[in-house]
């Protein structure tokens, strides 16, 4: 499968991350071979680099949110199980809601332009 060239939002090429799929399937909690029948069922992009795969770290994100099953297990034994931890909950160092919306309005006069 071929990777198509990504962009972010300034229409920069954005730098791609590829995990084996032994670090897939620790990242979601989920076996090698569930990660294997996704490839094989053309779910996921990736490469083919000296011969062991490497797949597109976006494309594995978006393949275990649209499985029930692998969601489920990366809550939790994967990296979900973490999230909570993540979260900012002061709410000095968490962007305001009107910050983040003057945020966007600039991003879209910006693109309008």
């Amino acid at each position: 499968m071929v990777n198509p060239p990504l962009k972010n939002i300034n229409n920069k090429e954005k730098e791609i991350i590829r995990v084996s799929i032994s670090e897939g399937a620790r990242l979601f909690g989920v076996n090698p071979q569930t990660i294997r029948r996704a490839i094989q069922a053309e779910e996921i992009i990736y490469i083919i680099v000296a011969g062991r795969y490497k797949i597109n770290f976006e494309s594995l994100v978006k393949w275990s949110q649209t499985k029930t099953t692998v969601k489920n297990k990366s809550d939790q034994k994967g990296i979900g199980q973490y999230v909570d931890k993540w979260k900012i909950k002061n709410k000095l160092y968490s962007p305001s809601a009107k910050a983040v919306k003057k945020k966007i309005e600039n991003k879209k006069k910006e693109s309008a332009e």
